[in-house]
Order: structure tokens, then sequence, then C-alpha cells
């Protein structure tokens, strides 16, 4: 297995001229820009007397500038830890303070909201938009940060090039990051990652995800699952990394995909469930198309016609759309496979820096997540782990060796032979194919005792008309379905109020012919707003009874 730092090390000399990290509309970088500011950086922590497992907290939107810090603070083996940037003040605060961070990157913006009087810890505070000091304890701090430029020159007095570039490689074990699975203020649940477990799944991806010339990153960097697959691997590989900089709209989107062409994609089933629902299902549900696909040969055409149209839509370029951090809707999955969608849904959790299983898209299995990763041992605690469902539980070179400051949930979190405990229940067939049934913490167990898993329900549930999303929960034994509604789809069909009113029995008993005695629907209640989500778009189930 080689270390990401040595990957990153080579792609950094072979690619020195070449586009690294670019914000979209914005401010573009080399290789070997990044590399100089990098360097730059270390001139000014080592300056200041910033030690190895120090910790520097990073909290601001994605973009070129993100991406340097992170690996300048990386690369220098001070332990970075990246916080979600739509985190509220108090918990960005609650965070640094609990992480023992001594310095912090942040934007101008966030930092008006902060007391410095409430992070006594604190050295320095950087605005990373303009590379400019916010706060500095000590006068010599201000006075380093001043001259970053003089000190590399000394250093390199023959300027920096590309074999000046020397990443450290001697520290498997030591660690690297500490990523926040949430912005709680009770308790908080640091991860603790190391070089080790980044290396794992950087060394993984290289070797069976697909590579690529450019990358457009969406997902949060503060992310397990944007950071590694969007970003670390990549640009370990040489490629160019493409940020909006801002929130991304579907014009903001749609725009970026056809000026960079990405070889890849990284995206929720959200996202592609809704395209599915927006452009492909009124394409295939006109009856003269429902027509012709009842004709051998005709049909093909028509799939492979929507295929290539879906493929456009994002570039044209991309080899592989890689789902994670939900299940992807039955109904959609099935039409994917059959117009020969090159996608896949993978499985992976923070603890694992994220991957735990992934599968090719010519390989992958409906209704899976793939097959383990070769850096890890998963297994179902199960006496028929092929029948049975019980809890997924891994152990490997990925995995995380516990939570930061938090004894109590790093002994819970893994059983007395070392396998992490993922919380997630499921079941694998004899090929080693993953099949997530739920998470245990949201298993419904019902009057008769079968168990119900609410996840499987609402798949069944969003495939009826006019539903856009939808939560199962146990109200004295019965099953609820909250949903919110498809405003578009309703608008567009010119439903009167007595129509609409008629929609929740409707969803009820267009579900329920599919579903099981024992988890039928008693009742469907609409929502006014969306279901709030997590930064991965995950439903906050927590939050609806």
């Amino acid at each position: 297995m080689e270390h990401y730092l040595a990957a990153l090390q080579k792609a950094t000399r072979k690619f020195w001229d070449k586009p690294a990290l670019n914000t979209i509309g914005g401010e573009s970088f080399t290789y070997g820009d990044m590399a100089v500011q990098i360097e730059k950086f270390h001139c000014f922590f080592e300056a200041i007397g910033l030690k190895k497992g120090d910790k520097v907290a990073l909290c601001a939107n994605n973009g070129a500038r993100w991406g340097m810090t992170y690996m300048a603070v990386n690369t220098y083996e001070t332990v970075i830890v990246p916080i979600l940037a739509d985190f509220t003040p108090e918990a960005v605060c609650t965070l640094v303070n609990h992480s023992d961070s001594i310095g912090f990157f942040t934007s101008a913006d966030r930092w008006k909201k902060q007391d410095i009087a409430n992070f006594p810890a604190l050295r320095f505070v950087v605005d990373i938009d303009s590379w400019s000091l916010l706060y500095a304890r000590e006068e010599s701090i201000a006075e380093a940060f001043g001259k970053m430029d003089d000190m590399l020159k000394a250093r390199y007095p023959k300027g920096f090039g590309p074999d000046d570039v020397v990443f450290p490689t001697d520290n498997w074990d030591d660690l690297s990051t500490i990523n926040y699975t949430s912005g709680s203020t009770g308790n908080p649940k640091g991860v603790m990652l190391t070089y080790r477990n980044f290396s794992a799944n950087v060394d993984f991806s290289q070797r069976h995800v697909p590579a690529g010339d450019k990358m457009v990153s969406m997902l949060p960097m503060a992310h397990m699952y944007g950071l590694v697959i969007e970003f670390i691997y990549p640009l370990s590989n040489g490629t160019s990394i493409y940020w909006l900089g801002k929130a991304p709209t579907p014009a903001a989107l749609l725009k970026a995909f056809a000026d960079v062409k990405p070889y890849l994609l990284i995206t929720v089933p959200l996202v592609m469930e809704k395209i599915y629902k927006s452009k492909i299902k009124p394409t295939l549900d006109k009856p003269a198309v429902k027509f012709l696909l009842k004709i051998p040969g005709i049909n093909n055409i028509i799939y492979k016609k929507v295929k290539d149209g879906l493929v456009a839509a994002f570039g044209g370029n991309v080899q592989e759309f890689i789902m994670g951090g939900a299940a992807l809707n039955p109904e959609v999955e099935r039409i994917f496979k059959r117009i020969n969608f090159p996608y896949l849904v993978g499985y992976g959790m923070t603890e694992a820096c994220p991957l735990l299983a992934y599968e090719h898209w010519t390989k992958y299995v409906p209704g899976s997540c793939g097959k383990a990763v070769d850096c890890a041992t998963v297994r179902i605690d199960s006496e028929d782990p092929q029948h049975i469902v019980g809890e997924i539980q891994a152990k490997g070179e990925n995995i995380t060796i516990g939570y930061y400051k938090n004894e109590e949930a790093s002994a819970n979190a893994f059983t007395e032979d070392g396998y992490l405990k993922t919380g997630d229940l499921g079941i694998m067939d004899a090929e080693g194919n993953i099949f997530i049934r739920g998470r245990s913490k949201n298993m419904i167990l019902s009057a008769n005792g079968q168990n119900i898993y609410p996840e499987e329900v609402e798949a069944i549930v969003n495939n009826q008309s006019y539903v856009s999303e939808s939560v199962v929960v146990d109200r004295g034994g019965k099953l609820v379905a909250l949903v919110y509604l498809d405003q578009v789809g309703i608008a567009k069909d010119l439903l009167d109020k007595e129509a609409i009113a008629d929609i929740p029995d409707q969803i009820k008993n267009g579900a329920n012919k599919s579903l099981p005695v024992y988890s039928k629907i008693a009742q469907v209640e609409t929502m006014d707003q969306p279901f709030e989500k997590t930064p991965k778009m995950s439903i906050k189930r927590f939050l609806y009874k």
C-alpha cells in the first residue's frame, strides 16, 4: 500500500504546471502554486513553533484555498480539524475548543460572528479568502505571518521547484484528521483518523475507481465522502479539482458539468432520484413511448437515447456515477439498470474514512452497496448472514482508532474482537455483495414481532405519484408516513384543492398494495416543508415523530 502523501508528492512533481485546485468563476492554482503555498505555510508554522500533533481547525466554503489550506496543515503533520461550513457559530466554537485547536482558518465574515474570548486556546486565525491574519495572540506570530515570502526565499535561494516537494510518509499510525460527525454541543464525537486510514482508501480508489483528468467536487469538503473521494484521491492522481465555491444550484451545476466535463461524478441518491422523476419518468410514461418500448429492438434504441441524454447532461465524459449516503429507490434503480447507465451505490461512514463497500458499475448488483473494500474485513453479526439480518461490522486499515477525548464512545464503538459496530443492519450474499436493510436505531418492531425497516417502506411510498420524499414513523404500533408532496408535479397537472386533498389516501392505498400485512401504512400525513437534511443529504430522521 502506498502512502497517499507519497502519491501526492509524485503527482505534484509530475504535473507542476497543470491546474490542480480551481474555484469555478474564481481562482485557479497549479500543482506548483499549491506546493509553493504549502511550503510558505510550513515556514510560518515552523517560525511560530507549531509542532507535530498540534490541532488546526478549518471552517470555510469549498474552494481552491480550502484545498490548499487542508494540505498545508496535513503535510506539516499538524492535525487538521475540518468543520462543516453550515454549522452554527456556537457549534463551530464548541468544536474548535473541544479539538484543542490552536490555529483556525476561516472566512472573515464567519469570524465576525465569534468572540475571541470564547477561544482560550487559539493562537492565530487566518482569513482563508485573502490569506490575511484575523487574529494573533502574540506579536511574533503577526511578524512571522508577514514574512512568509522572505522565509521561503531564505530557505530556497534558487527558488522552490518540483524536486523540493517532499511530504512526510513515516507517520502511518499518527493522527491526521479529527472529523466531527455533528455540530452537537452536548458530547461531540470527533472521529480520529490516521494517515494509514486515508492511505488505505486512496490506495483502494486508485486501484479500483476510474481515473481521469477533471473532477467537479460538489459534496462538503468537511465530510469524509467528499474529502477523500472528490479531493484527496483524485488530487493524488494528478486530477484537476473544480469547486463551485457556492451553494450548488441546478443551473450552476449543469453549466459546471458542461464546461469541465468531469470523468467521475460523486453524488447522493436523492439527486439522481429527482433527475429521474423530473427528466426520465415523464418521457418513459408518454403513451407513444410506452407502446414503442414493447417492441424488441426499438426499445433498446429508446433506452440508449435516454442514457446518452442523461450522460450528456453531466458533460458527456462521466465514466462512473458513484452514489452513497443512502439506498437508491428500487424503481429508479430498475430503470438505470435497464438503460445500462454506469452507476453504482457504495457504502461507507466517517469512521471508515469513508469506504466500506464498492463495486465497479459493470459488476454492481442492484439493491446492494457493492462488496467490501479490500483494505477491510466486513462481516454480518448474524447466525445466517445470507438470510438473517444482522449488524454490519468492519475491521481494517481504514477504520478509525476511536473518538477524540471520548473514551466511552470509543469503547462502545467496537466489539471485543476489534470490529467497528456500524449500527447498520444488512445481509451478505454468497458472492460478498452487501445489502443494507436499515439503521438499527431506526428499526421498528411490530406488535407481532416482525422487524420493519422504515427505509424499505419509504422506498415504496416514494414511488407513488406526487411524492417527493417521505419518512415512516411508528405511532402506537401503527405506521404513519410523513410525506412532502411534489409541488412541481401538482402545479404541472393543474390539480384543484379536492384532487390535492385525495392524494394522501391515494399514496396510502397505492403503497399498501406492495407492502406485506405487517408493514402496511395506517395513515399518510403531508408536510408543509421539505425534510431537514444533513450535509450529505440524508433526512434528519430524529426530528420527526
